[in-house]
């Protein structure tokens, strides 16, 4: 349990500070996939015709898949594909992490074929007391997600319980 936890200017001088893009791909398979994995049946996840006569492009992204990261090896994360390194770190030192939630706000289709590009920062660090952890530092991120022809198309805002 943490007792004492305190925001350092170097961790201040890591909000706002916006990471590198990194691609993110959606694909035919990807979003049949996803969809299939979390138990949709809606054939526009699956039946490119079905998604064209409802309007899409292709396969639109069902809620809450925004494509997958490019994994690159010894560039990526391991479990996450994601960039290793998405800008300064905050050095906390806080062992134990819950999470605390993500919103993301759709701001455009989304669909098989289109190449995102994803960057993302620190956009608020704040300190809480819990009855269970004691002080626990909240690191909200915030992320954007832009297509290949310059559409911000999401926008997703989580939050880090660090304890």
């Amino acid at each position: 349990m943490a007792e004492k936890i305190e925001i350092t200017e170097a961790m201040q001088a890591v909000v706002g500070v916006q990471s590198e893009p990194w691609t993110h791909e959606v694909t035919t398979t990807s979003v049949r996939s996803f969809a299939r994995g979390v138990g949709y049946t809606d054939p526009v996840y699956f039946d490119e015709e079905a998604a064209k006569k409802a309007g899409y492009r292709s396969l639109p992204c069902p809620p809450t898949y925004l494509g997958t990261p490019i994994f690159i090896p010894g560039l990526s994360n391991d479990t996450f594909s994601g960039p290793k390194n998405t800008g300064p770190g905050l050095n906390h030192g806080l062992k134990n992490v819950l999470d605390g939630g993500t919103e993301t706000d759709y701001l455009a289709d989304i669909c098989a074929g289109d190449t995102l590009s994803v960057t993302s920062c620190c956009a608020d660090l704040s300190i809480r007391e819990s009855k269970t952890t004691g002080q626990m530092l909240i690191v909200t991120t915030e992320s954007t997600y832009t297509n290949q022809d310059g559409t911000v198309v999401a926008k997703q805002r989580g939050q880090g319980l660090f304890y």
